[in-house]
């Protein structure tokens, strides 16, 4: 067959063309083409196929069965969802979990240990400026003895240095020498300042120590979760402690 019959041959063909939209049929859209109908009723027989199955399984089900996620699941907005047990931990102590291990954390606590008692150390016997109402109990007989007590004359000291509670000398102290240490009120409330200062510091360092020896804690428990040995919890995980676990005693060789 020559080439010039083969093209006069395919001129000779007309183009294949999808069958018209019938003008009475029109308002109710498009003409559906074969393939699309084969889809469609493929789609519908699979779907039909599961609605039987699910229904010979829920025929078939026994109705004393019991399993957990029964309990553990709901439906919300027609979605099945499994209740997640959430655990009593902070995101500072999960993000700390995750990228530090025990001994990081331990090395950190003992260091706040070793700075809080050198804090300790510094402010021994001192107040803090506005800590907490200070009392000085003096017992006495009589009423009369109350209205006329003089604390400063009990205490054997000038008025002024009564406010102290400490480096407080006595009248004869300061007959044979000065008083030692700043006098003046800016200079004191200055001091007094810093004081709080510090102990505002020591109790941040303290709070720390208390929270990272929590996560120490927690690290340690989930590193003895990964024993096969029986275990049963009995108490759970919280903020400030964590989880209490029974395990199976077992001799060892």
């Amino acid at each position: 067959m020559s080439a010039a019959f083969r093209k006069a041959a395919k001129a000779q063909q007309r183009p294949h063309r999808e069958r018209a939209q019938p003008a009475a049929r029109t308002k109710l859209g498009l003409l559906e083409k074969k393939k699309d109908y084969r889809l469609r009723a493929r789609d519908y027989h699979k779907k039909q196929n599961a609605l039987r199955a699910l229904q010979k399984k829920a025929l078939d089900k026994n109705p004393d069965e019991f399993y957990f996620k029964m309990i553990r699941a709901e439906v919300k907005d027609g979605v099945h969802v499994i209740k997640q047990p959430k655990d009593e931990i902070t995101p500072e102590q999960v993000k700390l979990m995750r990228t530090q291990d025990i001994k990081y954390v331990e090395m950190k606590r003992v260091a706040e240990a070793k700075k809080i008692e050198r804090l300790k150390a510094e402010l021994h016997l001192l107040d803090a400026a506005g800590s907490g109402p200070r009392r000085h109990l003096f017992f006495v007989d009589t009423e009369r003895e109350v209205k006329e007590f003089d604390i400063a004359a009990h205490l054997d000291t000038v008025p002024e240095l009564v406010d102290r509670v400490y480096n407080r000398p006595t009248i004869a102290t300061l007959q044979r020498e000065t008083v030692k240490g700043p006098t003046d009120p800016i200079h004191l409330k200055k001091l007094a300042q810093q004081r709080k200062n510090q102990y505002d510091l020591l109790r941040q360092r303290i709070e720390r120590e208390k929270a990272m020896f929590v996560i120490s804690q927690k690290i340690q428990t989930r590193k003895d979760l990964l024993d096969k040995t029986h275990k049963v919890k009995v108490k759970k995980e919280t903020k400030t402690g964590p989880a209490i676990y029974k395990f199976k005693f077992q001799r060892k060789r």
